[in-house]
């Protein structure tokens, strides 16, 4: 399996479990859900992880500036993101789901796997924080529908059953940016049942 083929694996499940759950929130769409976001602002926000796929897409070749789904966060966790502006765009994603969230969902999912099968292993995309190879960008994707869905499924009171494929890779990115943060022996020690992670860790 080359790497395109299995990073869309990864991301193809994740997207199919947030359609899933997302499906479950019913007529809770205002209940708190995380921080500030209701269901409805955290579904948008986590919608976008499909949107930015399908908008940052070049089918031309672009010079690479970011090198990796790890660097890419370094970048857009070190001044490139302002915390009040994800906030709101998660809200305005959320709006701009319509009277039908779960349906909208459904169709930007169904919209972007099918751009995704008719991308080239050449394929490139341009992010906010530089230019970049769509399957290094993938991994940093599948990652946030993942852990975005685990949020929604605590939300909602449902089963946390991540799917292997996405759990695998939004485990192996999470252990990219502890390295790199030089938290990995913290992140291990914890999820080996040696130590309790401390309250405020994180890999981002």
């Amino acid at each position: 399996m080359d790497e395109l083929t299995e990073r869309r694996r990864a991301f193809t499940s994740a997207a199919h479990w947030f359609v899933a759950t997302t499906v479950l929130a019913d007529d809770r769409w205002n209940h708190p859900a995380l921080g500030e976001w209701t269901v409805l602002d955290l579904v948008g926000h986590t919608s976008r992880a499909l949107l930015t796929v399908e908008s940052y897409l070049s089918d031309e070749p672009l010079p690479l500036d970011v090198e990796s789904a790890v660097d890419y966060y370094r970048l857009a966790t070190t001044g490139h993101t302002d915390p009040a502006a994800v906030a709101h765009r998660g809200r305005e994603a959320g709006a701009a789901l319509g009277d039908a969230p779960a349906e909208a969902v459904a169709e930007i999912a169904e919209r972007v796997l099918a751009r995704l099968g008719m991308v080239s292993e050449s394929a490139h995309v341009a992010t906010p924080v530089g230019n970049m190879r769509l399957v290094d960008y993938l991994p940093s994707r599948t990652f946030e529908l993942t852990v975005h869905t685990c949020d929604l499924a605590a939300a909602l009171g449902a089963d946390i059953d991540v799917p292997e494929a996405a759990a695998a890779e939004a485990a192996t990115l999470a252990g990219g940016l502890a390295a790199r943060a030089g938290s990995a022996g913290t992140l291990l020690l914890g999820v080996t049942g040696r130590s309790t992670l401390p309250d405020d860790f994180t890999v981002l």
